[in-house]
This record gives C-alpha cells, structure tokens and sequence, in this order.
C-alpha cells in the first residue's frame, strides 16, 4: 500500500512538472514573439557609420531626406554616397534593417502643401519605392513635424493634413514593396498631435510602428528648467513617457507598436539659481551637447536622480547651469518599461550623439538583448 501511494505521489509529480513546463513554454512563446526593436536614427556622414558597434540594432534610420516637389530626394551626391554605407552596414549585420526618413525638425516646410492633393501624394510614394528598391534600403520613416498642428516656426500647417497624412500613409502602403517597414515619428511633447495630427484607427493598421518622441519636453521655448525625457512614474505623470505612452493607448494603439524615445543628448538652462539643485528653476534655454563634448565640462556638475520622475540631472553651481539628459540608469530603465509593458522596443535620436566604446547604446542593447536571449 505504502509502495502504491508512492507510485501515485510520483506520477502526480510528474504530471504537475510537465504542466508547469508547457506552462513555462507557452510563457517564453508569448514573450518570443514581442521580439522588442532597438532602433537607432542616424544623421552622420558617410565614414563615421563604420567607427559603431551596430551589433543589436534592429533598424538604423538615416535621415534625413527631402522633398524637391512632389518627389523624396537626395538632397546631393555626399547624401547618396553617405545612403550608400549606412545601407552597407548590412553585409556585416545581417539582421539590420535600414530605412530612410523623410523631414526632420525644419525639413518639411512644403509637406502640407506637397501633400494636400491625391495626385501628390501617389507621386510621393512612387519615388519613395523607387529609392528604398534602388539603394537596397528597406523601408520609410516619416518625420513630418506636424500634421494639422504647429511645428517649426514658419511652416505652414493645416486642419486637413490630418486626413492627408492618412492617406499618404495609404499610397506608402500601395506602392512600396511587401516586406517594407513603413513607421513615424511622433510627437509627445506637442500640444494637441494626439487629436490632432493622426487618425490613429486608420494609420496604425497600416504602418508597422511609432517612433514616440518621448523627449524635448523642456527646451528653447521654457523658461524654467526642468527633464527634457524622463520615463516618468505614477508619482510623475505630466510630460514624461509613460504619460505620452499611455495616451497614445487610450487611442487605441496597441503598445507592441509603440516605439519608447530615448535622447542621446544632453539639454542645459543658464541663469539658474542655486535652489532645489536647480530643478524646477526660472531659467533660459542654453546650448545642446553630445555625449562626447559633455565631458569637456562634466567635472563642474553635480550629478541627482529624481526618483519620482526616474530621470536623472545635474547643476553647476558655479555658473549657474542645469543640465537634463539620459544616462546609463535612464536608458536601462526605459528600456525595461519596455519590455514589461509589451512595446514594441526603444529608439533614440541619435547615432552620433553617442560614444564609440561603452557608450548609452551598448546599455540599451544589452538590457533588451537579456530578454531577447
């Protein structure tokens, strides 16, 4: 009897560690197929490229290109040559994706223009396939700031680029190759893109994600100091990633096609007294650094962590700077919000901005690569 109760107590065991193991299975399954991006934009020359470690980067997106009339081009021959390497980069990364990018800040002064008819739009998206076909590129990043809302001063914006965008989005589609990567880039920090600028329902089921610019929240245009891209927390919501994140949800997009910001640049306010450490300060928009040139005046900061706001800072008390930026805790961070949270991965403006060797990159793909291992 004793030896019967024994052979019961093992197979249920063993029933139990085969269930747990399917269970364990199905779990790994599920997470396999977030299969979280590293996107990383890129506005170099055409030499500098081949100095990065692009090993775990998913896409690299060059930018940028323009319109001349209806049509996407390379402004001239260094672009193309420069177009040519980054697309290159894929012999020795196989896995890389490369798209290009159509705008930036100031570099859609026409699009509201440009695309306010049909018959442009299709022209557009026409020469688009033809240049992703003919430099071996693999898709496109829209980067018109903004459709429908105010952007860079001076350019010209209207309640219909709304619709336009939409359907520019659909010619895109129409036109390009299957397999090409269609995305844009978003604006979080901008009053109103949300209802503005995207008919969500109508775009997101045909792009494959959105590069959420979850940064630039403090800059020229704020006269107080404050954390240009923070991650945020429940305890700090107004202005920060997870704000814009769960705003971009409550449209309706799914978070595996929300793309997570990171600045690989560092923000600085002049003129800031000596309380709170500078934070929350009367200020004036000062210059941008890089990562590289930041160390030049780095040893005259003192460095904080705002934990309410998972973002960290610093103040020069001397000269009277604030500076708001990412670090390596920051980057770690956003991009485990990332994966806990199911987005479709983290992106960061820009390449150049970054150190060659153990630079805010490597943190970023080693945290999502821990996940994707």
């Amino acid at each position: 009897m004793k030896k019967f109760k024994f052979k019961i107590k093992k197979s249920v065991a063993f029933i139990g560690l085969l269930f747990f193991s399917c269970l364990s299975s199905k779990e790994e399954h599920q997470l396999s197929e977030v299969n979280p991006q590293v996107i990383a934009y890129y506005a170099g020359d055409e030499k500098s490229i081949d100095e990065f470690n692009l090993e775990g980067v998913d896409q690299l997106i060059y930018s940028f290109l323009h319109l001349k009339g209806n049509q996407l081009a390379i402004d001239n021959e260094a672009d193309s040559l420069t177009l040519l390497n980054v697309v290159n980069q894929k012999k020795k990364y196989p896995k890389l994706k490369v798209l290009v990018s159509l705008g930036g800040w100031g570099g859609c002064k026409t699009c509201s223009d440009v695309f306010s008819t049909e018959e442009d739009r299709i022209a557009f998206a026409i020469s688009t396939a033809q240049i992703i076909a003919s430099y071996q590129a693999d898709g496109i990043d829209l980067d018109w700031e903004y459709p429908g809302i105010s952007g860079f001063p001076g350019h010209k914006y209207q309640p219909e680029d709304r619709e336009n965008f939409t359907d520019l989005v659909v010619q895109l589609r129409k036109y390009m190759r299957e397999g090409d990567i269609l995305s844009f880039a978003a604006g979080a920090n901008s009053d109103g893109y949300f209802e503005q600028s995207v008919e969500w329902d109508k775009v997101m089921p045909l792009v494959d994600n959105v590069n959420l610019m979850t940064y630039d929240f403090y800059g020229s245009g704020s006269s107080k100091t404050g954390h240009h891209t923070p991650l945020g927390s429940d305890r700090f919501k107004e202005g920060s990633a997870i704000s814009s994140i769960q705003a971009l949800m409550n449209m309706g997009v799914k978070p595996e096609k929300i793309i997570i910001g990171a600045a690989f640049y560092i923000k600085t306010f002049k003129e800031v007294e000596n309380i709170n450490n500078g934070l929350n300060q009367n200020a004036v928009s000062s210059r941008s650094y890089n990562q590289i040139n930041f160390e030049e005046v780095r040893s005259d900061f003192n460095f904080h962590w705002d934990a309410s706001a998972n973002a960290p800072y610093a103040y020069d008390s001397i000269n009277k700077i604030f500076a708001t930026f990412d670090d390596h805790k920051s980057i770690q961070l956003k991009s485990q919000y990332a994966l806990e949270h199911n987005l479709g991965g983290i992106m960061f403006w820009q390449l150049m901005n970054d150190k060659k060797q153990n630079g805010l990159l490597k943190t970023m793909v080693n945290e999502i690569k821990t996940i994707k291992d």
